[in-house]
Protein backbone atom coordinates (compact mmCIF):
# COMPACT_ATOMS: atom_id res chain seq x y z
CA UNK A 1 0.00 0.00 0.00
CA UNK A 2 1.57 3.62 -0.67
CA UNK A 3 1.27 5.79 2.71
CA UNK A 4 1.09 9.75 2.43
CA UNK A 5 4.35 11.27 3.71
CA UNK A 6 2.99 14.29 5.47
CA UNK A 7 6.71 15.83 6.25
CA UNK A 8 7.74 17.87 3.73
CA UNK A 9 11.12 20.13 3.25
CA UNK A 10 10.37 24.12 3.34
CA UNK A 11 11.73 24.41 0.39
CA UNK A 12 8.89 21.95 -0.87
CA UNK A 13 6.43 24.07 1.05
CA UNK A 14 7.28 26.75 -0.20
CA UNK A 15 6.61 25.66 -3.83
CA UNK A 16 3.37 24.06 -3.05
CA UNK A 17 1.60 27.44 -2.08
CA UNK A 18 -1.62 27.60 0.33
CA UNK A 19 -2.68 23.96 0.31
CA UNK A 20 0.53 22.91 2.10
CA UNK A 21 -0.60 24.64 5.22
CA UNK A 22 -2.75 21.45 5.82
CA UNK A 23 -0.64 18.56 6.54
CA UNK A 24 -3.20 16.11 5.83
CA UNK A 25 -3.45 17.64 1.90
CA UNK A 26 -1.21 15.71 -0.70
CA UNK A 27 1.42 17.41 -2.61
CA UNK A 28 -0.22 16.54 -5.96
CA UNK A 29 1.36 17.83 -8.71
CA UNK A 30 -0.76 20.44 -10.78
CA UNK A 31 -2.55 20.81 -7.62
CA UNK A 32 -0.87 24.67 -6.12
CA UNK A 33 -3.82 25.87 -4.13
CA UNK A 34 -6.76 25.46 -2.82
CA UNK A 35 -8.57 27.28 -5.38
CA UNK A 36 -7.93 24.57 -7.75
CA UNK A 37 -8.20 21.74 -5.12
CA UNK A 38 -11.98 23.30 -4.06
CA UNK A 39 -12.60 22.82 -8.31
CA UNK A 40 -12.73 19.06 -7.24
CA UNK A 41 -14.68 19.55 -4.61
CA UNK A 42 -17.26 21.71 -6.35
CA UNK A 43 -17.28 18.90 -9.51
CA UNK A 44 -17.53 16.27 -7.26
CA UNK A 45 -20.70 17.71 -5.32
CA UNK A 46 -22.46 19.10 -8.54
CA UNK A 47 -21.35 15.97 -9.74
CA UNK A 48 -25.43 14.13 -8.80
CA UNK A 49 -27.40 17.41 -11.19
CA UNK A 50 -25.28 16.70 -14.21
CA UNK A 51 -26.51 14.32 -16.74
CA UNK A 52 -24.37 11.84 -17.17
CA UNK A 53 -23.60 12.23 -13.38
CA UNK A 54 -20.19 13.52 -12.45
CA UNK A 55 -18.84 14.41 -15.95
CA UNK A 56 -17.11 17.46 -14.94
CA UNK A 57 -15.33 15.74 -11.99
CA UNK A 58 -14.62 12.54 -14.36
CA UNK A 59 -13.00 14.78 -17.07
CA UNK A 60 -11.12 17.43 -14.61
CA UNK A 61 -9.06 14.16 -13.07
CA UNK A 62 -8.62 12.88 -16.20
CA UNK A 63 -6.51 16.05 -17.47
CA UNK A 64 -4.81 16.61 -13.94
CA UNK A 65 -3.48 12.84 -13.93
CA UNK A 66 -2.63 12.91 -17.39
CA UNK A 67 -5.10 9.77 -17.57
CA UNK A 68 -6.29 7.74 -20.56
CA UNK A 69 -9.62 7.09 -19.32
CA UNK A 70 -11.50 8.06 -15.79
CA UNK A 71 -14.52 5.62 -14.66
CA UNK A 72 -17.22 5.47 -12.01
CA UNK A 73 -19.11 2.54 -12.26
CA UNK A 74 -22.29 3.42 -10.11
CA UNK A 75 -23.66 -0.08 -10.57
CA UNK A 76 -21.27 -3.34 -11.42
CA UNK A 77 -22.49 -5.74 -14.62
CA UNK A 78 -24.03 -8.25 -14.23
CA UNK A 79 -24.98 -11.58 -15.85
CA UNK A 80 -28.85 -9.87 -15.91
CA UNK A 81 -27.55 -6.34 -16.57
CA UNK A 82 -25.23 -4.41 -18.15
CA UNK A 83 -24.82 -2.01 -15.01
CA UNK A 84 -24.18 1.84 -14.96
CA UNK A 85 -20.96 3.27 -15.95
CA UNK A 86 -20.04 6.57 -16.62
CA UNK A 87 -17.02 7.25 -18.53
CA UNK A 88 -14.39 10.20 -19.69
CA UNK A 89 -15.36 11.37 -22.77
CA UNK A 90 -11.85 9.81 -24.18
CA UNK A 91 -13.46 6.23 -23.57
CA UNK A 92 -14.83 4.46 -26.65
CA UNK A 93 -18.48 3.61 -26.56
CA UNK A 94 -17.35 -0.07 -28.10
CA UNK A 95 -15.01 -0.56 -25.15
CA UNK A 96 -17.33 0.24 -22.67
CA UNK A 97 -20.09 -1.98 -24.22
CA UNK A 98 -17.41 -4.81 -24.10
CA UNK A 99 -16.42 -4.73 -21.30
CA UNK A 100 -20.18 -4.54 -20.24
CA UNK A 101 -21.15 -7.29 -22.29
CA UNK A 102 -18.58 -9.75 -21.80
CA UNK A 103 -14.94 -8.75 -19.61
CA UNK A 104 -16.64 -7.45 -16.56
CA UNK A 105 -16.70 -11.52 -15.82
CA UNK A 106 -13.00 -11.73 -16.43
CA UNK A 107 -12.09 -8.63 -14.24
CA UNK A 108 -9.26 -9.56 -11.62
CA UNK A 109 -9.87 -5.66 -10.14
CA UNK A 110 -12.62 -6.47 -8.16
CA UNK A 111 -13.33 -6.49 -4.54
CA UNK A 112 -10.76 -3.80 -2.90
CA UNK A 113 -10.38 -3.02 0.19
CA UNK A 114 -13.03 -0.33 0.49
CA UNK A 115 -11.87 3.23 0.77
CA UNK A 116 -8.36 2.50 -0.25
CA UNK A 117 -6.58 3.21 -3.90
CA UNK A 118 -4.81 0.15 -4.88
CA UNK A 119 -2.95 -0.92 -8.00
CA UNK A 120 -4.05 -4.37 -9.51
CA UNK A 121 -0.25 -5.75 -9.08
CA UNK A 122 -1.03 -4.56 -5.46
CA UNK A 123 -4.34 -6.53 -5.29
CA UNK A 124 -3.45 -9.51 -7.10
CA UNK A 125 0.80 -9.68 -7.85
CA UNK A 126 2.28 -7.93 -11.18
CA UNK A 127 2.66 -11.47 -12.90
CA UNK A 128 -1.17 -12.76 -12.44
CA UNK A 129 -2.29 -9.14 -13.62
CA UNK A 130 -0.21 -8.86 -16.44
CA UNK A 131 -1.34 -12.40 -17.55
CA UNK A 132 -4.93 -11.62 -16.76
CA UNK A 133 -7.42 -12.06 -19.99
CA UNK A 134 -8.29 -8.68 -18.83
CA UNK A 135 -5.10 -6.92 -19.46
CA UNK A 136 -4.41 -9.01 -22.47
CA UNK A 137 -7.27 -8.82 -24.81
CA UNK A 138 -9.09 -5.72 -23.21
CA UNK A 139 -7.17 -3.53 -22.11
CA UNK A 140 -3.36 -4.09 -23.68
CA UNK A 141 -5.48 -3.20 -27.49
CA UNK A 142 -6.46 -0.09 -25.60
CA UNK A 143 -2.99 1.27 -25.11
CA UNK A 144 -3.83 0.95 -21.14
CA UNK A 145 -0.90 0.21 -19.18
CA UNK A 146 -1.33 1.41 -15.43
CA UNK A 147 -4.64 1.06 -13.58
CA UNK A 148 -5.58 2.35 -9.63
CA UNK A 149 -9.02 2.09 -8.47
CA UNK A 150 -11.23 2.30 -4.90
CA UNK A 151 -14.04 1.14 -4.55
CA UNK A 152 -16.77 2.78 -2.63
CA UNK A 153 -19.39 1.66 -0.08
CA UNK A 154 -21.93 3.83 1.52
CA UNK A 155 -24.28 3.51 4.56
CA UNK A 156 -27.18 2.72 2.63
CA UNK A 157 -25.78 0.10 0.27
CA UNK A 158 -24.50 1.92 -2.91
CA UNK A 159 -21.60 0.01 -4.33
CA UNK A 160 -19.55 2.02 -6.49
CA UNK A 161 -16.40 1.27 -8.31
CA UNK A 162 -14.10 4.21 -9.15
CA UNK A 163 -10.85 3.24 -11.78
CA UNK A 164 -8.25 5.99 -13.65
CA UNK A 165 -6.40 4.19 -16.23
CA UNK A 166 -3.05 5.56 -18.03
CA UNK A 167 -0.89 4.85 -21.25
CA UNK A 168 2.64 5.52 -22.03
CA UNK A 169 5.69 4.61 -19.41
CA UNK A 170 4.67 6.59 -16.76
CA UNK A 171 3.18 5.15 -14.09
CA UNK A 172 0.64 6.91 -11.67
CA UNK A 173 3.11 8.34 -8.56
CA UNK A 174 2.35 8.57 -4.81
CA UNK A 175 0.61 12.14 -5.79
CA UNK A 176 -1.27 10.67 -7.84
CA UNK A 177 -2.86 8.06 -5.30
CA UNK A 178 -3.07 10.51 -2.43
CA UNK A 179 -5.44 12.74 -4.90
CA UNK A 180 -7.82 10.01 -5.26
CA UNK A 181 -7.78 8.70 -1.73
CA UNK A 182 -8.67 12.16 -0.52
CA UNK A 183 -11.09 12.86 -3.34
CA UNK A 184 -12.93 9.55 -2.04
CA UNK A 185 -14.76 10.66 1.61
CA UNK A 186 -16.00 13.73 -0.69
CA UNK A 187 -16.87 11.08 -3.64
CA UNK A 188 -18.52 9.14 -1.24
CA UNK A 189 -21.03 11.64 0.03
CA UNK A 190 -21.80 13.20 -3.38
CA UNK A 191 -22.67 9.48 -4.14
CA UNK A 192 -25.08 9.49 -1.01
CA UNK A 193 -26.96 12.77 -2.55
CA UNK A 194 -27.16 10.93 -5.10
CA UNK A 195 -29.18 8.66 -4.24
CA UNK A 196 -31.84 10.58 -2.21
CA UNK A 197 -31.95 12.75 -5.60
CA UNK A 198 -32.51 9.77 -7.51
CA UNK A 199 -35.10 8.09 -5.07
CA UNK A 200 -36.77 11.69 -4.63
CA UNK A 201 -37.38 11.76 -8.67
CA UNK A 202 -38.48 8.35 -8.76
CA UNK A 203 -41.54 9.12 -6.66
CA UNK A 204 -41.87 12.28 -8.15
CA UNK A 205 -42.33 10.69 -11.59
CA UNK A 206 -44.57 7.97 -10.65
CA UNK A 207 -47.01 10.07 -8.57
CA UNK A 208 -47.06 12.52 -12.06
CA UNK A 209 -47.50 9.52 -13.92
CA UNK A 210 -50.65 8.54 -11.41
CA UNK A 211 -51.73 11.99 -11.07
CA UNK A 212 -51.77 11.75 -15.59
CA UNK A 213 -53.45 9.15 -15.63
CA UNK A 214 -56.71 9.90 -14.13
CA UNK A 215 -56.89 12.71 -16.67
CA UNK A 216 -55.80 15.90 -13.93
CA UNK A 217 -53.89 18.60 -15.07
CA UNK A 218 -51.32 20.23 -13.07
CA UNK A 219 -49.97 23.69 -13.71
CA UNK A 220 -47.47 24.69 -11.77
CA UNK A 221 -46.42 28.47 -10.77
CA UNK A 222 -43.67 30.34 -9.75
CA UNK A 223 -44.10 32.73 -6.69
CA UNK A 224 -44.72 35.59 -9.36
CA UNK A 225 -46.84 33.57 -10.81
CA UNK A 226 -45.53 32.61 -13.94
CA UNK A 227 -46.05 28.80 -15.20
CA UNK A 228 -42.81 26.94 -14.58
CA UNK A 229 -45.00 23.41 -15.29
CA UNK A 230 -47.06 21.45 -17.02
CA UNK A 231 -48.18 17.68 -17.08
CA UNK A 232 -49.35 16.08 -20.52
CA UNK A 233 -52.64 16.55 -19.38
CA UNK A 234 -52.56 20.21 -18.85
CA UNK A 235 -50.57 20.50 -21.99
CA UNK A 236 -53.26 18.68 -24.21
CA UNK A 237 -55.96 21.06 -22.40
CA UNK A 238 -54.05 24.34 -23.05
CA UNK A 239 -53.29 23.89 -26.46
CA UNK A 240 -57.19 23.48 -27.68
CA UNK A 241 -57.03 27.39 -26.53
CA UNK A 242 -60.55 26.95 -25.78
CA UNK A 243 -61.18 29.16 -22.62
CA UNK A 244 -57.54 29.14 -21.62
CA UNK A 245 -54.59 29.59 -22.75
CA UNK A 246 -51.09 31.01 -21.98
CA UNK A 247 -49.04 33.69 -22.67
CA UNK A 248 -45.88 35.29 -22.25
CA UNK A 249 -45.62 32.45 -19.73
CA UNK A 250 -48.84 33.75 -17.78
CA UNK A 251 -52.64 32.23 -18.36
CA UNK A 252 -55.01 33.88 -20.07
CA UNK A 253 -59.00 33.55 -20.07
CA UNK A 254 -61.48 34.20 -22.60
CA UNK A 255 -63.74 35.35 -20.04
CA UNK A 256 -62.47 38.18 -18.35
CA UNK A 257 -64.68 38.10 -15.36
CA UNK A 258 -63.29 34.56 -14.76
CA UNK A 259 -60.30 35.39 -15.67
CA UNK A 260 -60.25 38.34 -12.68
CA UNK A 261 -61.60 35.80 -10.61
CA UNK A 262 -58.60 33.06 -11.23
CA UNK A 263 -55.49 35.54 -10.91
CA UNK A 264 -57.53 35.95 -7.58
CA UNK A 265 -57.28 32.58 -6.28
CA UNK A 266 -53.74 32.62 -7.99
CA UNK A 267 -52.53 35.66 -5.61
CA UNK A 268 -54.45 34.43 -2.57
CA UNK A 269 -52.61 31.04 -3.01
CA UNK A 270 -49.01 32.67 -3.70
CA UNK A 271 -49.02 35.00 -0.52
CA UNK A 272 -50.51 31.94 1.01
CA UNK A 273 -53.78 33.78 2.32
CA UNK A 274 -55.36 31.37 1.24
CA UNK A 275 -54.34 28.47 3.95
CA UNK A 276 -55.52 30.83 6.44
CA UNK A 277 -58.75 31.01 6.06
CA UNK A 278 -59.07 27.46 7.22
CA UNK A 279 -57.91 24.14 6.73
CA UNK A 280 -61.66 22.94 4.95
CA UNK A 281 -62.11 25.85 2.80
CA UNK A 282 -61.28 24.60 -0.80
CA UNK A 283 -62.34 27.37 -3.61
CA UNK A 284 -62.80 26.41 -7.00
CA UNK A 285 -63.75 27.88 -10.25
CA UNK A 286 -65.37 26.97 -13.99
CA UNK A 287 -64.22 28.27 -16.77
CA UNK A 288 -66.41 28.55 -19.67
CA UNK A 289 -65.35 27.31 -23.32
CA UNK A 290 -66.10 29.35 -26.68
CA UNK A 291 -66.66 26.06 -28.56
CA UNK A 292 -69.74 25.32 -25.86
CA UNK A 293 -68.25 22.32 -24.49
CA UNK A 294 -68.76 21.97 -20.94
CA UNK A 295 -66.71 24.25 -18.38
CA UNK A 296 -63.32 23.25 -16.78
CA UNK A 297 -63.09 22.70 -13.66
CA UNK A 298 -60.26 24.85 -11.87
CA UNK A 299 -59.08 24.03 -8.13
CA UNK A 300 -55.71 26.31 -7.22
CA UNK A 301 -53.98 25.34 -4.09
CA UNK A 302 -50.75 26.83 -2.39
CA UNK A 303 -47.58 24.80 -1.95
CA UNK A 304 -46.27 25.70 1.54
CA UNK A 305 -42.34 25.97 1.59
CA UNK A 306 -40.48 23.64 4.03
CA UNK A 307 -39.46 25.59 7.22
CA UNK A 308 -35.85 25.82 5.28
CA UNK A 309 -36.82 26.64 1.88
CA UNK A 310 -34.32 29.34 0.61
CA UNK A 311 -34.88 28.39 -3.48
CA UNK A 312 -37.03 31.12 -4.66
CA UNK A 313 -37.42 29.29 -8.14
CA UNK A 314 -39.90 26.45 -6.25
CA UNK A 315 -42.77 26.13 -7.65
CA UNK A 316 -45.51 28.12 -5.07
CA UNK A 317 -48.45 27.21 -6.18
CA UNK A 318 -50.33 24.43 -8.53
CA UNK A 319 -53.54 24.31 -10.15
CA UNK A 320 -55.41 21.41 -11.21
CA UNK A 321 -57.41 21.51 -14.10
CA UNK A 322 -60.19 18.70 -15.40
CA UNK A 323 -62.13 18.76 -18.72
CA UNK A 324 -65.38 16.38 -17.99
CA UNK A 325 -65.35 15.74 -21.66
CA UNK A 326 -62.12 13.91 -21.77
CA UNK A 327 -62.39 10.57 -22.09
CA UNK A 328 -61.52 8.13 -18.99
CA UNK A 329 -57.75 7.22 -19.24
CA UNK A 330 -56.96 4.27 -21.22
CA UNK A 331 -57.59 1.53 -18.87
CA UNK A 332 -56.11 -1.50 -18.80
CA UNK A 333 -58.78 -3.98 -19.43
CA UNK A 334 -56.81 -6.91 -18.15
CA UNK A 335 -56.70 -5.01 -14.50
CA UNK A 336 -60.22 -4.80 -14.65
CA UNK A 337 -61.29 -8.15 -15.53
CA UNK A 338 -58.71 -8.77 -12.32
CA UNK A 339 -60.43 -6.36 -10.38
CA UNK A 340 -64.19 -7.69 -10.29
CA UNK A 341 -63.66 -10.80 -12.08
CA UNK A 342 -65.39 -10.12 -15.42
CA UNK A 343 -64.63 -11.70 -18.70
CA UNK A 344 -62.59 -10.01 -21.44
CA UNK A 345 -66.34 -8.82 -23.31
CA UNK A 346 -67.62 -8.07 -20.06
CA UNK A 347 -64.42 -5.66 -18.56
CA UNK A 348 -64.44 -3.61 -22.18
CA UNK A 349 -68.28 -3.41 -22.03
CA UNK A 350 -67.74 -1.19 -18.56
CA UNK A 351 -64.98 0.80 -20.20
CA UNK A 352 -66.92 1.54 -23.05
CA UNK A 353 -69.93 2.55 -20.71
CA UNK A 354 -67.41 4.71 -18.39
CA UNK A 355 -66.62 6.91 -21.22
CA UNK A 356 -70.02 7.79 -21.39
CA UNK A 357 -71.34 5.29 -24.03
CA UNK A 358 -74.63 4.27 -23.68
CA UNK A 359 -75.97 0.91 -23.50
CA UNK A 360 -76.77 0.58 -27.53
CA UNK A 361 -73.10 2.33 -28.03
CA UNK A 362 -71.64 0.31 -26.60
CA UNK A 363 -73.23 -2.83 -28.35
CA UNK A 364 -72.97 -1.38 -31.53
CA UNK A 365 -69.13 -0.78 -30.80
CA UNK A 366 -68.62 -4.12 -29.43
CA UNK A 367 -70.80 -5.90 -32.07
CA UNK A 368 -73.46 -6.94 -30.05
CA UNK A 369 -77.00 -7.22 -30.45
CA UNK A 370 -78.77 -5.08 -27.91
CA UNK A 371 -80.44 -7.45 -25.76
CA UNK A 372 -77.30 -9.93 -25.75
CA UNK A 373 -75.35 -6.42 -24.22
CA UNK A 374 -78.72 -6.02 -21.76
CA UNK A 375 -77.79 -9.42 -20.51
CA UNK A 376 -73.85 -8.89 -20.49
CA UNK A 377 -74.68 -5.72 -17.98
CA UNK A 378 -76.98 -8.01 -16.00
CA UNK A 379 -73.58 -10.51 -15.67
CA UNK A 380 -71.18 -7.17 -14.52
CA UNK A 381 -74.15 -5.87 -12.17
CA UNK A 382 -74.21 -9.45 -10.27
CA UNK A 383 -70.23 -9.54 -10.47
CA UNK A 384 -68.91 -5.45 -8.88
CA UNK A 385 -72.56 -5.94 -6.87
CA UNK A 386 -74.28 -2.62 -8.16
CA UNK A 387 -77.77 -2.06 -9.57
CA UNK A 388 -77.33 0.99 -11.65
CA UNK A 389 -75.16 2.14 -14.63
CA UNK A 390 -74.03 5.25 -12.95
CA UNK A 391 -73.19 3.16 -9.75
CA UNK A 392 -70.92 0.67 -12.00
CA UNK A 393 -69.38 4.22 -13.52
CA UNK A 394 -68.60 5.32 -10.01
CA UNK A 395 -67.49 2.41 -8.74
CA UNK A 396 -65.00 2.23 -12.03
CA UNK A 397 -63.63 5.29 -11.46
CA UNK A 398 -63.47 5.25 -7.47
CA UNK A 399 -60.92 2.19 -7.79
CA UNK A 400 -57.37 1.57 -8.77
CA UNK A 401 -58.05 0.76 -12.62
CA UNK A 402 -57.48 4.11 -13.55
CA UNK A 403 -53.86 3.74 -12.57
CA UNK A 404 -53.12 0.75 -14.56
Amino acid sequence: MVHLIKTQSSSAKSRMGPASLNPDLPAVAGLGSFEKLNGFFNAIYDGPTEDPPWHSALNLLCETLHAKHVTLILKPPSPVSTGILVNTDAVAHDATEAYQNHFFTLDPFVGLPEGQVVTPEELVGDKVWKQSTLYREYLKPLDVKFLIGADIQTADGIECRFRVSRGGDIPFSADDIALCRLLLPHMRRALQLHSRLDGLETERQLFAGAVNSMQLGTISLAHNGAVIDLNPEARRILAEKDGIQISNNVLCTDNRREGHELQRLIKEALSGSAGKKGPGLVEALALTRPSGRSSLGILVKEIPPSPWTVNRQRAAAVIFIRDPEASVAETSQKIVQQLFGLTRIEAAMALSLANGSTIEETAENLGLKKNTARTYLRFIFNKTGVTRQTMLVRKLLGSVASLG
